[in-house]
């Protein structure tokens, strides 16, 4: 199994590097620090396996994972984030991303992640597979922030994170007048007035600290 291991910390590609190349099968061929270089990687080598972070700077995880998948749909994604499963795991699984894992999972969970994806099937632990089911049962219509789109939650995140609509578009490569959009958009889909409630709303559910 080929792999290219894809985040901006070279402690994390270090920590990955180590555990993968100690299974037997598997062989870290490439790495990169954002995700432009995970594409050149890509188009540079064949790989079999992309673990790809999801917060980078410059293209992001959710914009590099939607062009690997444009580009080679057969080629596996494995999204590892610091956020916890219930905040993106769904959203990537419907961008494409092949399976999803939180930064503090096992290495034992990383390495079977891995070879289920690497074998053609997807990788959803326990806990997601549940929430799997739910969304399906209610249409994705539960909390407020589950309402957004996937960019509109990740523009969400960061307003609550209290970055400005210029950074924000700065980090996403989009307008100023497009985050605004976004932001406008956002507060009418969960019923907000301003950013102060987006970021209360952010920090009681857990999505930001």
């Amino acid at each position: 199994m080929r792999v290219l291991v894809a985040d901006d910390h070279a402690v994390v590609r270090e920590g990955l590097k180590r555990i993968l190349t100690q299974e037997h099968g598997i062989q870290v061929v490439a790495e990169a620090e954002d995700g432009a270089g995970a594409l050149a990687r890509a188009r540079e080598m064949e790989l079999d396996v992309v673990v790809l972070d999801m917060s980078m700077p410059g293209r992001g995880g959710l914009e590099t994972l939607q062009e690997l998948k444009r580009l080679w749909p057969r080629l596996g994604v494995l999204v590892l984030s610091m956020h916890p499963e219930d905040q993106y795991a769904v959203r990537v699984l419907r961008e494409g991303a092949d399976g999803y894992l939180s930064k503090e999972s096992a290495a034992e969970e990383l390495i079977s992640a891995l070879r289920k994806i690497h074998g053609g099937g997807k990788y959803v632990s326990s806990t997601l597979a549940e929430r799997l089911a739910v969304t399906v049962e209610r249409g994705f219509e539960g909390q407020p922030h589950e309402r957004l789109s996937t960019r509109e939650f990740q523009v969400m995140v960061q307003l609550a994170e209290g970055k400005t609509v210029t950074e924000i578009g700065e980090e996403l490569h989009l307008s100023v007048k497009t985050i605004s959009t976004y932001r406008a958009r956002i507060l009418e889909k969960m019923g907000m007035k301003n950013n102060s409630e987006l970021m209360h709303y952010a920090i009681e559910e857990g999505i930001v600290s």
